[in-house]
């Protein structure tokens, strides 16, 4: 929660999971719960949304990810990301997947970058969900064109052969 204005109590929690699983059963797709291989243990969500706010790339889907500090640095939010960006694109067939974040969050930045995501910093926003003035407004917002995703992905492919 380090860049999110506050932390959550639990009713703002327990309202959190309700519009995760009716985004889910409406969409068929949502944040998923994550959780280490070793021992089942929970340590956040990773998956997509639908933001609720209109902004200049709006309607789109959103890649997200939200994992416990315990489990940072050890490349679980690009592991999950990357899978959750093959169901988008394999499974889903979205044309495209945005990320934003505010500027200074560099670690989610750069689990955006591994993924292939580009950046225009023209694209860059005010979230509007928080008042002007606030350290979190400004956004910066990455994007994924499925097109391109599977040419990086088939060069590799062939690469590799």
């Amino acid at each position: 929660m380090e860049f999110m204005p506050a932390l959550l109590t639990a009713e703002e929690t327990n309202q959190l999971v309700d519009r995760i699983e009716a985004h889910v059963a409406q969409h068929g797709f949502g944040l998923w719960a994550a959780e280490l291989r070793a021992n089942s243990n929970f340590i956040g969500f990773i998956g997509l949304s639908i933001p609720r706010f209109e902004a200049h790339f709006t309607p789109c889907v959103e890649i997200g990810w939200r994992l416990a500090r315990t489990s940072w640095h050890a490349g679980l939010a690009t592991e999950g990301a990357h899978a959750v960006v093959r169901y988008a694109f394999e499974n889903l067939r979205l044309p495209s997947l945005v990320s934003f974040t505010s500027i200074g969050n560099t670690r989610s930045r750069r689990v955006m970058e591994k993924l292939g995501m580009s950046h225009d910093p023209a694209d860059n926003f005010d979230y509007p969900a928080l008042p002007d003035g606030h350290a979190l407004r400004r956004h910066v917002l990455y994007r994924l064109d499925r097109l391109d995703w599977q040419l990086r992905n088939h060069t590799a492919e062939i690469q590799t052969l």
